[in-house]
């Protein structure tokens, strides 16, 4: 069965990962979707929960103050349904501009650092590719370090049992994109760089393979980015990186 509650007090995509990540953890609930921009959140149950059980997880965080749903108007529900169909039409690229942009910027910087009068050089592209995803994605990552810390916890096999490790997490990721940029012991650097992003693809498919409804944490909390298959392949694509440099060497 499905229910949907209106919640208040959530500002932002870090508050929308903790009350989702805490209303999940209820007995009975098995997925917790929040909804920011209409302030609501949409919880299957496999037994019914009383609305007094879900406001109680809630309580050392009194800014959040969840209700039943209101009784709405016919109009009131079909300008709800037309905003809900904008966003299904939403196209690829519309939903995934921001990495888009970000891995075009980061692909031509790296093929003119990577070009050379003596020809093009694999490992000098690679390295200063994988910099420049490592510090951009952690600088997205540290723009809101508590937001991303909850939202990692929703679906990474560590952090849901660490949250420390969200916060962890996001400084390696700085640590390594300046070791890259830095060419800093390449062999150490590739090697924590497979180890980490190996961990890090686990929790990954088993959300998107899972079909869970989870937003990536890939840019923090800063961009309300759904999972998806374009998560995998950001990962998939550091740990092969990481991989040939390793075997370059």
């Amino acid at each position: 069965m499905k229910h949907t509650y209106q919640v208040t007090g959530m500002t932002c995509a870090g508050c929308q990962y903790k009350v989702q990540h805490l209303l999940s953890q209820v007995p009975h609930i098995t997925e917790a979707v929040v909804d920011l921009d209409k302030g609501q959140v949409s919880l299957e149950m496999d037994e019914h929960v009383d609305t007094s059980a879900l406001q109680a997880v809630l309580k050392d965080y009194p800014k959040y103050k969840l209700t039943d749903l209101p009784v709405i108007s016919s109009s009131s529900m079909n300008h709800s349904n037309m905003s809900m169909e904008q966003e299904e039409t939403r196209t690829w690229f519309e939903t995934y501009k921001p990495i888009v942009l970000i891995f075009f910027y980061i692909t031509l910087v790296s093929l003119i650092a990577g070009s050379t009068l003596l020809g093009f050089d694999e490992v000098v592209f690679m390295r200063v590719f994988m910099a420049g995803f490592f510090l951009v994605f952690s600088f997205f990552k540290l723009l809101n370090l508590d937001g991303f810390a909850d939202s990692y916890a929703m679906y990474d096999v560590i952090a849901r049992k660490f949250k420390a490790w969200g916060y962890i997490y996001a400084l390696i990721e700085l640590g390594l994109g300046l070791a890259y940029a830095t060419n800093f012991s390449p062999a150490i650097t590739n090697l924590i760089t497979l180890i980490v992003m190996s961990v890090s693809i686990i929790g990954v498919l088993q959300t998107v393979l899972n079909k869970k409804v989870i937003k990536c944490a890939c840019l923090g909390a800063v961009f309300n980015l759904p999972m998806s298959t374009v998560t995998i392949i950001e990962d998939g694509l550091m740990i092969v990186m990481s991989a040939v440099m390793l075997w370059m060497m």
